[in-house]
């Protein structure tokens, strides 16, 4: 009986990897545990609204996320004391353009971010990534989870965090290249709801540079009419175009 055990003692870590699904097993079960992606593919569009918070300065406000297939996005929050600030991506061009920092461009992995964001249905996780290595069983806020390292074809690298329980995504974070330099990006995503047939993340908290910016939300709307001109970028981000084009 000591043999036996001792013989299954040094299997053990072989068994335990031989356990663990592939990352492509991970993003498959999510892609079924928030609806399908069948019930995805079925949509063409979406609107949510509620506020965003920025925690250590205080600052809460609207903010209105207009989505549209295949990769059409526009952000739009509006904070006082500060005004409106715009983000989008208009198929090619990643933008901003807020008081503050006026019109902007994103280049980079800024702008290959923004551009995965856009898409529509992440759900088709073939068309964004080009592996997904499990690196095992992770703790999340005690919750245990899949550590997935994902690549995508183009952009930055993740670390995905995924309920072992659930097939949930739960965490992100990554490291962006910016104008300012790099900088860590951290997104919990929590208080997964219903809308219809698919499974939506209503609240995400996240770490920038040292600050907490949590957005709730308090609608969803699929298949809203919107007119593919709502994602054009304004006329300040535009007169940066054609220079940023040489």
């Amino acid at each position: 009986m000591l043999r036996t055990l001792c013989f299954v003692s040094l299997l053990a870590p072989a068994l335990a990897a031989q356990a663990l699904p592939t990352g492509e097993a991970v993003m498959d079960r999510f892609a079924q545990a928030i609806g399908g992606k069948a019930a995805m593919d079925a949509k063409r569009s979406m609107v949510v609204k509620g506020t965003m918070e920025m925690t250590a300065m205080g600052l809460k406000g609207a903010v209105t996320i207009h989505k549209a297939a295949p990769n059409l996005s526009l952000t739009e929050v509006e904070l006082p004391g500060i005004g409106k600030m715009l983000e989008g991506f208009d198929g090619s061009v990643a933008w901003s353009f807020s008081a503050i920092q006026g019109p902007q461009i994103k280049t980079g992995t800024e702008h290959d971010f923004a551009a995965q964001e856009a898409r529509f249905n992440t759900q088709a996780w073939k068309d964004l990534y080009k592996s997904m290595e499990n690196l095992g069983v992770e703790s999340v806020d005690g919750e245990p989870c899949y550590h997935l390292k994902v690549t995508p074809h183009k952009g930055p690298e993740s670390q995905q965090y995924f309920s072992v329980a659930s097939g949930l995504l739960v965490k992100m974070s990554m490291k962006l290249q910016t104008a300012m330099g790099e900088m860590p990006v951290e997104s919990r995503t929590q208080d997964y709801r219903k809308v219809g047939d698919v499974l939506v993340a209503h609240k995400l908290v996240q770490q920038i540079a040292g600050q907490t910016i949590v957005l709730t939300f308090q609608s969803v709307a699929w298949d809203q009419p919107l007119a593919k001109s709502l994602f054009d970028p304004p006329a300040e981000v535009k007169a940066l175009m054609k220079p940023a084009a040489k």
